[in-house]
């Protein structure tokens, strides 16, 4: 019989180990991007889906060495640039098939730059993104005005990474919302389900309520409606008083346990 002692040797066992070791915690969202330092040195990081024909939508975000303004960056998206969005196009592929996209200061479009880059000191993207029906998910990394440009090596890197840290974010991201539990269950479900559970609600806080409920987030429930974030949140706070609850564990508890 042989032994011998495990050492990881390089940054990408590192960094995949590390970020194993977080699935299913609450702070996964917090702690992915200083796992992926050595491998991509990015200062904030987002992953979203979006496209013409689907509601966008915001998974997780966070920044590292910096504040953290990648909600505002995503309300922001949300505000102009997300509908004429070219910068994560691409060619006709196979669903699942990831790709690496690379975008530098000089190739951002205006609107993006002026709305989210630029008031945010972000200066160049790179991102992870994976063709799927009628929409792109993409893992993105940001670099900021303070840190170097994105080197071919991380470039490298994050290519040899990419289907794997495709698969343990969309398994994190099962994992930490309802959408598995409520599997096949559609908003009209939801509605019905809202409406009988309390006769009171109003039509607008039922919509709110069950989108929450399949898992969207509520800036792409403001999108879905045509609403406003702060509008959006005014009609679930009326619900959420309604049916006598104040979080949104607490409506998941009462529709899907």
């Amino acid at each position: 019989m042989r032994q011998w002692n495990l050492h990881p040797s390089s940054a990408h066992v590192q960094a995949l180990d590390g970020l194993i070791g977080l699935m299913g915690q609450h702070d996964f969202e917090a702690q992915f991007l200083p796992h992926l330092q050595d491998v991509v040195p990015a200062a904030s990081y987002s992953i979203y889906r979006t496209g013409r024909q689907c509601v966008p939508t915001r998974f997780m975000s966070a920044s590292w060495g910096v504040a953290d303004h990648t909600q505002a960056c995503w309300n922001a998206y949300l505000s102009g640039p997300q509908k004429n969005d070219q910068t994560l196009a691409t060619p006709v592929l196979e669903n699942g098939h990831a790709m690496l996209c690379h975008i530098t200061d000089k190739e951002i479009p205006a609107q993006h730059k002026a709305l989210v880059y630029e008031p945010h000191g972000m200066k160049e993207r790179l991102s992870v993104i994976q063709q799927e029906a009628a929409s792109v998910f993409a893992i993105n990394f940001y670099r900021h005005v303070h840190q170097r440009p994105f080197t071919d090596a991380h470039l490298s890197d994050l290519a040899s990474l990419a289907p794997v840290l495709l698969t343990l974010v969309q398994k994190q991201i099962a994992l930490s919302t309802p959408q598995a539990t409520s599997a096949g269950r559609d908003v009209k479900h939801w509605i019905s389900k809202l409406i009988a559970h309390n006769a009171s609600l109003t039509g607008r806080e039922v919509e709110v309520c069950a989108r929450l409920l399949i898992g969207m987030t509520q800036d792409g429930i403001a999108s879905d409606l045509g609403l406003s974030l702060a509008t959006v949140k005014t009609y679930r706070n009326r619900a959420f008083a309604r049916l006598g609850i104040h979080f949104k564990n607490q409506l998941f508890s009462l529709f899907l346990h």
